[in-house]
């Protein structure tokens, strides 16, 4: 993606963190010609060999997987908060803009086997089970439940490339405390959140 030498982050460690608290993303390849995507998690998790990948699995109603290559590059999407910024909280006269935090991740495809896909499974479950009031285990499912495993397509990404966009009005040094003061007064979650990543920044 298009990335201004100012919005760049290559703190791949901050990038990493927030793709494992931000792991619903938009997994994109090539269908009949046309760009498909499919919302669904992709977990950040090291392979045998201690390197990055990203595992997921689809449904196998959805056509994309018949469509993965292991020679085909993929991309990752993954979106954080995002707020519209208002001009009128420069002090000089310029268009409004919007900011965001959002990571491109770029990586070769692998089909895992049945079991390797369970495994991602329990692995996803145990992740966000742990937060809840009475949390559930695929241990306690039924066999009928778990069969539901074989209508899934299971897979890991090689990652080849990340990049991240970071932009929170690096240009308006002069402008920060009031755009995160007003960002603090609005209603919605993003706006709330941008003006948090920007006080952790710039205060």
């Amino acid at each position: 993606m298009y990335i201004p030498n100012h919005y760049k982050n290559e703190n791949l460690e901050e990038v990493k963190d927030f793709v494992q608290q931000n792991s619903f993303g938009i997994l994109i390849n090539i269908v009949d010609q046309k760009p498909w995507g499919t919302h669904i998690p992709l977990e950040l998790e090291k392979d045998i060999e201690g390197n990055d990948v990203l595992i997921g699995h689809i449904a196998k109603a959805n056509p994309q997987w018949k469509n993965f290559s292991e020679n085909a590059e993929v991309l990752c999407i993954f979106n954080g908060p995002h707020s519209y910024v208002s001009s009128s909280w420069y002090r000089e006269e310029e268009v409004p803009t919007w900011n965001y935090i959002a990571v491109h991740i770029y990586g070769k495809l692998k089909i895992l086997s049945e079991e390797e896909t369970l495994q991602s499974m329990y692995r996803l479950v145990d992740k966000y089970e742990k937060v809840a009031k009475n949390p559930i285990s695929l241990d306690d499912m039924s066999p009928k439940t778990m069969r539901q495993v074989k209508g899934v397509v299971g897979f890991s990404i090689q990652i080849s490339d990340i990049q991240a966009t970071y932009k929170l009005s690096q240009t308006r040094k002069e402008d920060h405390a009031t755009i995160i003061s007003e960002l603090q007064e609005q209603k919605d979650a993003g706006s709330k959140a941008i003006a948090q990543e920007m006080k952790n920044r710039y205060e």
